[in-house]
C-alpha cells in the first residue's frame, strides 16, 4: 500500500520527469496525462483523495460499478477543458504515483536528475505528443472532433471492483479517504437500503416511511432516493435566473425540488440524484454553467439545451451509491435552475459543502457549519 495518503502535500514532478515515464500514446499505464497537466510541474499540492478506486460512468454495470486503480492520487486540482473543446464539467485530475514525490522527499543526486533528463529523450514521447493525444477522431464522423481524455478512457486504465471486495474499504480508511465514522454510516444505509427493501417501488415504501419517520424524531436527514410524481411524458416545469459565477443561491427544499421531477427523478431530462439531497436548503456560490461538456461513452462534445449550474464544494460524495459506496471522484453535481433560488450576496455561504451536507437540520445547516469540524476538505 502506498505511502501517499490524504491530506499529505507532494510536488509533481518535472516535464522531463513525466514525459519519461510515458508511451508515446502519452499515457501511463492507459491513463492519459493531459495537456493542462504540465502547468502544474514542480508545483505543490496537497492531496484530497487516493484514487485507489472510482466509479464507472460509461458502461454502467450496475452489479459491478466501482473499478480499481493502481497507484491513483487525486489532487485538489480539476480539469479546465481547454484542451477538449472547452468542456465545462471541471472533473477532478487523476495522477499516478509515478508523476509525484513527497515534498518532504530529499533532495535526489545530480546524477539521478540526469538519469531522468536522459530517459525523457529516448522515451518516445513529447509535449507535442501528449497533445495529440487529446483527439481521437473518427474519419466516419465527418470531421467532428472525437476527444480522448482521462473520463473517457477511465475504463482502460481500472479494472471491475467488486463492491463485496472488502479490501476496498480497509484502504478507505488506512489511506485517509474516510473516517470510521462516514464508513459506519455508509454501511448502516445500505444494509437498511436492501435489508428492508427499501428499494422496490412497491415492497419498500413501508422501509421508506418509517425511515422518514425515525430522521424526524432527531432532525435527521430524510430518505434519499424518493421519486417525483409528474407522469412520464408531461412536461416539467423549468426556470430562467441566468444565474452566473460567483452569485449566491440558495438549494430549494428537497420537497421543491422533488415537485419538479418526473416519475423516473428526472427535470427536462436531467436526472436528480439521491447524493444531492443532503445539499438541499444550503446556501452556496455558484462556480459555473455546463453548456457544454465532452460525452464519457463516445467522445464527442455535447451542448445543452438548458444550461445547468454547478457549485462551489457541491459533489458526490458516494454516501449512498449503490454498489459504490466511498467512491473518491467527487464530480460536481449539476443543478437545473428550478432548483435554485438567488440570495443576497451577503447572506453566509457553506464554505465547508461537507460539513454543510452533514448537517442534520435543512433549515439551520449554514449556521451550524461553522461549528462543526470539516469531515473531509472540499475539493472546488
Amino acid at each position: 500500500m502506498s505511502k501517499i495518503k490524504a491530506g499529505d502535500w507532494v510536488e509533481v514532478r518535472s516535464k522531463d520527469e513525466i514525459l519519461a515515464t510515458l508511451d508515446k500514446q502519452g499515457r501511463l499505464d492507459g491513463m492519459p496525462f493531459m495537456p493542462q497537466m504540465f502547468h502544474y510541474c514542480g508545483k505543490r499540492s496537497k492531496v484530497y483523495k487516493r484514487a485507489h478506486k472510482t466509479c464507472d460512468t460509461i458502461v454502467h454495470n450496475w452489479d459491478s460499478p466501482g473499478r480499481q486503480l493502481a497507484d491513483g492520487i487525486h489532487l485538489n486540482l480539476r480539469c479546465d477543458g481547454k484542451a477538449y473543446g472547452g468542456c465545462q464539467a471541471a472533473c477532478l485530475i487523476y495522477w499516478k504515483e509515478a508523476w509525484l514525490k513527497p515534498v518532504d522527499e530529499a533532495e535526489r543526486p545530480a546524477e539521478a536528475a540526469a538519469r531522468d533528463e536522459s530517459s525523457a529523450r529516448h522515451s518516445g514521447c513529447t509535449e507535442d505528443d501528449v497533445l495529440r493525444a487529446t483527439r481521437a477522431d473518427d474519419p466516419k464522423a465527418g470531421g467532428e472532433p472525437r476527444y480522448a481524455c482521462q473520463a473517457t478512457d477511465v475504463l482502460n486504465f481500472t479494472t471491475p471492483l467488486p463492491w463485496w471486495d472488502a479490501r476496498q474499504y480497509a484502504e478507505d480508511y488506512a489511506s485517509g479517504n474516510a473516517t470510521l465514522g462516514q464508513m459506519f454510516r455508509g454501511f448502516l444505509w445500505s444494509g437498511y437500503y436492501y435489508a428492508t427493501l427499501a428499494f422496490s417501488p412497491m415492497l419498500g415504501a413501508p422501509a421508506r416511511y418509517l425511515y422518514d419517520r425515525f430522521q424526524s424524531l432527531w432532525g435527521g436527514l430524510p430518505y434519499p432516493r424518493h421519486h417525483g410524481t409528474i407522469r412520464a411524458g408531461q412536461a416539467t416545469p423549468t426556470a430562467t435566473l441566468n444565474l452566473q459565477p460567483g452569485e449566491l443561491v440558495r438549494i430549494k427544499s428537497y420537497e421543491e425540488i422533488l415537485a419538479t421531477l418526473d416519475m423516473r427523478n428526472k427535470n427536462a431530462g436531467m436526472a436528480f440524484d439521491g447524493e444531492q439531497m443532503p445539499y438541499c436548503g444550503g446556501v452556496f456560490r455558484v462556480r459555473g454553467r455546463v453548456e457544454t461538456f465532452i460525452d464519457e461513452k463516445t467522445g464527442y462534445i455535447k451542448r445543452m439545451k438548458t444550461p445547468a449550474v454547478i457549485l462551489e464544494g457541491v459533489f458526490c460524495r458516494a454516501r449512498y451509491s449503490d454498489h459504490r459506496l466511498f467512491c473518491p471522484r467527487s464530480i460536481f453535481s449539476w443543478w437545473r435552475e428550478i432548483w435554485l433560488e438567488r440570495v443576497a450576496q451577503d447572506a453566509p455561504a457553506a464554505v465547508d459543502a461537507t460539513a454543510t451536507a452533514d448537517s442534520s437540520v435543512a433549515r439551520d445547516r449554514n449556521a451550524r457549519a461553522s461549528d462543526r469540524k470539516p469531515a473531509l476538505e472540499p475539493v472546488g
